[in-house]
């Protein structure tokens, strides 16, 4: 279990790239409905892990993944210049699908909902 401090500097970073790709991301390759749901950032501040959610198809997701990577040194740098930590992790950008399987679950459900009642 992180500490209080590892929790508070993930919530930071999430924060932050979050708001970066909202606001200061201007690449045509970034297309969808992106959300930033996870950083696990490890104790000594070194690496970070984004773990990103990425709603659209399997080639917009593997498009936007590695624009994303190749970026990753763009936001390191911006995250240096807003966070007031000594350190700034490198970042690494990992897929999160838990909203896509959510999502799919919820509809198993009410297609059974809907059966029942039928």
């Amino acid at each position: 279990m992180p500490s209080r401090r590892i929790e508070r500097i993930n919530d930071l970073i999430r924060s932050e790239i979050s708001d970066l790709i909202a606001k200061e991301i201007k690449d045509p390759r970034i297309t969808g409905m992106i959300s930033v749901t996870e950083v696990d950032t490890s104790p000594d501040m070194r690496h970070a892990k984004v773990f990103v959610s990425i709603m659209g198809s399997e080639e917009e997701r593997k498009t936007v993944m590695n624009t994303l990577k190749h970026a990753a040194g763009f936001f390191r740098r911006e995250l240096g210049e807003r966070m007031t930590t000594r350190r700034t992790p490198e970042l690494a950008f990992e897929l999160d699908t838990s909203i896509e399987r959510g999502d799919r679950i919820m509809r198993l459900l009410r297609d059974i909902q809907q059966d029942q009642n039928a």
